[in-house]
């Protein structure tokens, strides 16, 4: 960007005192720790190298608080679900819900439902799909919100805080029966 356009934007010239003042401040605004829940592969991987997913090849290496080391891929939720069940996987709600707004996870639910994140109209949507006319109404009962699109009417799990508990009451009646990774785009 050339300097003489810098003007016609909404940057503002601060000294230096001022920017430490505002970084401090910032910084001071942020958490020293947060908890999140990661899916590792660990140990010797070479010899299941082939069979892991191939969206990021990127190696941890993690430290324990009991001082524990750890190497190991990033795996996704589903990929982790699907690798250690042998039969129907188990994803808790909670599990599923940030699987779903994570992106890279499709869950198929008996009865013929899917649910998937998608875009639409410029918003991250989780869209259920694959429901009847029949089952319109209780969805709805359930909290899902539905709008007509190009002449087809579409279901939403709302994606706001009330978003769990409603993935939760559908999940309740219509079981996960298969959790799928979806391709990187």
């Amino acid at each position: 960007m050339p300097l003489k356009a810098m003007g016609e934007t909404r940057w503002v010239e601060a000294d230096r005192e001022a920017f430490a003042r505002a970084w401090t401040a910032e910084l001071a605004e942020v958490p020293e720790f947060t908890d999140a829940v990661l899916h590792m592969v660990t140990g010797l991987l070479l010899p299941i190298w082939r069979r892991l997913p191939t969206e990021s090849t990127r190696v941890y290496r993690l430290q324990t608080d009991a001082g524990e080391r750890i190497i190991g891929r990033r795996v996704s939720p589903a990929w982790a679900a699907n690798a250690t069940t042998t039969g129907v996987p188990s994803l808790s709600p909670q599990q599923a819900f940030a699987a779903l707004l994570e992106g890279r996870t499709i869950l198929d639910l008996s009865d013929g439902i899917q649910l998937r994140r998608c875009r639409v109209m410029g918003a991250w949507r989780i869209e259920l799909s694959g429901f009847t006319d029949t089952m319109r109404a209780r969805l709805s009962a359930y909290g899902l919100f539905h709008e007509i699109i190009s002449w087809k009417l579409r279901m939403f799990v709302p994606t706001d805080g009330n978003g769990l508990a409603v993935l939760e009451r559908v999940l309740d009646r219509f079981a996960i029966e298969r959790v799928s990774e979806r391709e990187a785009a």
